[in-house]
Parts: structure tokens; C-alpha cells; sequence
């Protein structure tokens, strides 16, 4: 199935590209979730009159990512504490939408699909360094410690 890539899609392409994808990729996420269009006639005239429409929207997407990346890095550590055992294991884990909860109440914005956890929850006290991926371009770095909850 051809598409024009609407928006840039990490491993796939750029703004508008014309890829071949499988028809499930393309029908059931691509085209519904507005990332692309089929590459009809119709459409790669429609997209080249809205070429630059999208270009600036790329633009400004690109530009708020890198402020929300500033802004993520001017933060020092972000402290999250959870109850723990005596030898630092958690009672419960902390995720990605406690991360996300704890950066957006620091005062910037951050949506938990950003936060990547390659190797799930975490379960342990500690200091650790989380990975966001704020643009198809833009990743940044966020200190995170989980310590013990005083009661």
C-alpha cells in the first residue's frame, strides 16, 4: 500500500514522503490516526497545495519540543518517593505516568507515552537516568530519584 506521510514517522519518513507500507499499518494506524493519506491521484495533489501548511506545523512542533527539552534539562533531580522495604525495594513500582505527573507538577509539560521505561517499572530505590522522546527528533535526559517515603 502506498501513503504520503503526512507528519514525520520515526523508521518510516519524512513529510511527504511517499512510502509503501503493509496495508493493516497503513489502514488501521497510519490514515486513522492522521499521520498519512494513500498516495491517489487526488490526494498527492491535495497534499502538494497543503505542502506548506504542514511544513509549519512540523516547524512549530519541532520548536516546542526543543523549549520542553530546555526546559526539561534546566530541572536538577526529580525526587519521587514511594514506600520501600529495608532493602530497597518498593511496594508497588514507580511508572511512567508517576514520572510524567512528577516533571509536569515541576512545571513542564510532559505526557507519560514520552516516557521511555525499556526495561519496565522500576522497583528499587535510587537514582536513575530516564530517557524521553519528546519529537520524532528530540529526545532528552531527565535524573530521576526514588526515595523512601517518611512517614
Amino acid at each position: 500500500m502506498e501513503v504520503i506521510l503526512l507528519e514525520k514517522v520515526e523508521n518510516l519518513g519524512g513529510l511527504g514522503d511517499k512510502v509503501s507500507v503493509k496495508p493493516g499499518y497503513g489502514r488501521n494506524y497510519l490514515i486513522p490516526s492522521g499521520k498519512a493519506v494513500s498516495a491517489t491521484k487526488d490526494n498527492v495533489i491535495e497534499f502538494e497545495k497543503r505542502r506548506a501548511e504542514l511544513e509549519k506545523q512540523a516547524k512549530e512542533a519541532m520548536t516546542a519540543a526543543e523549549s520542553r527539552k530546555i526546559g526539561i534539562e534546566s530541572l536538577t533531580t526529580i525526587r519521587i518517593a514511594r514506600k520501600a522495604g529495608e532493602e530497597g525495594r518498593l511496594f508497588g513500582s514507580v511508572g511512567t505516568a508517576d514520572i510524567a505527573e512528577a516533571v509536569t507538577s515541576a512545571g513542564v509539560e510532559l505526557a507519560k507515552r514520552e516516557v521511555r521505561l525499556p526495561e519496565g517499572p522500576l522497583h528499587t530505590l535510587g537514582e536513575f537516568e530516564i530517557d524521553l522522546h519528546l519529537h520524532s527528533d528530540v529526545n532528552a535526559v531527565l535524573l530521576l530519584e526514588v526515595i523512601v517515603l517518611e512517614e
